[in-house]
């Protein structure tokens, strides 16, 4: 194989958030219509390369993916080591329209998958006129606890391996071993305590019920698109969103999993691309 360079970009952005200076790593590719991607808990924006690389999506987008604070290539504040890292929503929303603020993205298309598409529906809520569209992937109002997480930062744990492990089930079957594995290794390098704080906004502040059927759809479009494998977000939880958010359209993807976006990029394409289609 000959050498090559992607197109994707990279960059550091340095933002001030809740009163303390971040370095914050942004990805993109393309040109046109802005599609801000939001990552999954405990990994980072190489979740949407398959995107940045698709020429079907980047003819007419701008598709730009950032690594949340901790994640990624984006650094913790100065004295993370004497805190412990717990997202909420509030801070998750700051911190999405921060960004949209500096990169100057006017009414972008906003995608999120499992944190990221529970946030979206916050954003849908409270923020609905800076937005274009709203797309969640594995998107629900909420998740009753599963398993413990107070496995996820253990001394005696190896923490990157616990938590792949634990994600490993909520791939779909039919992945590669080379898409499968990709994802899995996101979760591997993830930092100490980072899955396990990103899942308090998952599992408890970020719980949305009671609210979510108050999202209006004639402000901004609401599309959901769910993996049928999908134990975390099971497809009846973005159904229940779906019958409660009336206009929203939805779609349950079949043989895809918890990462539709990186466990199988062709599958997830095929049901994202007429999604494009509709909203442009």
């Amino acid at each position: 194989m000959s050498p090559r360079f992607e197109p994707t970009i990279g960059r550091y952005l340095h933002l001030e958030l809740f009163e303390r200076e971040h370095r914050i790593y942004v990805e993109e590719a393309g040109q046109g219509t802005p599609l801000l991607c939001l990552h999954t808990a405990g990994a980072d924006g190489r979740q949407y390369r398959a995107l940045m690389n698709d020429e079907r999506v980047t003819l007419k987008h701008r598709v730009i993916a950032f690594d949340m604070p901790w994640h990624g290539k984006s650094s913790p504040p100065v004295g993370w080591h004497n805190e412990e890292y717990r997202l909420t929503s509030a801070q998750f929303t700051t911190m999405i329209l921060e960004v949209m603020t500096a990169l100057e993205l006017d009414k972008p298309i906003v995608m999120g998958c499992s944190i990221g598409g529970r946030i979206v529906l916050h954003l849908a809520l409270e923020h609905p006129e800076r937005f274009r569209a709203i797309i969640g992937l594995q998107a629900g109002a909420h998740v009753d606890p599963y398993y413990d997480l107070n496995f996820l930062h253990r001394p005696d744990v190896h923490g990157g391996e616990t938590c792949a492990a634990i994600v490993s089930g909520l791939v779909g079957p039919d992945a590669s071993d080379a898409h499968r594995w990709e994802t899995l290794w996101h979760y591997m390098q993830g930092g100490p305590g980072v899955f396990k704080g990103d899942l308090y906004f998952y599992k408890v502040d970020g719980d949305i019920r009671a609210r979510v059927a108050q999202i209006d759809t004639s402000k901004c479009p609401l599309f959901l698109l769910s993996g049928e494998y999908d134990y975390s977000c099971a497809p009846e939880e973005t159904l229940a969103v779906a019958n409660s958010v009336k206009g929203s359209h939805v779609t349950i993807m079949k043989d895809l999993g918890h990462f539709p976006m990186s466990e199988d990029p062709d599958k997830f394409l095929s049901h994202l691309l007429p999604v494009l289609e509709k909203i442009n």
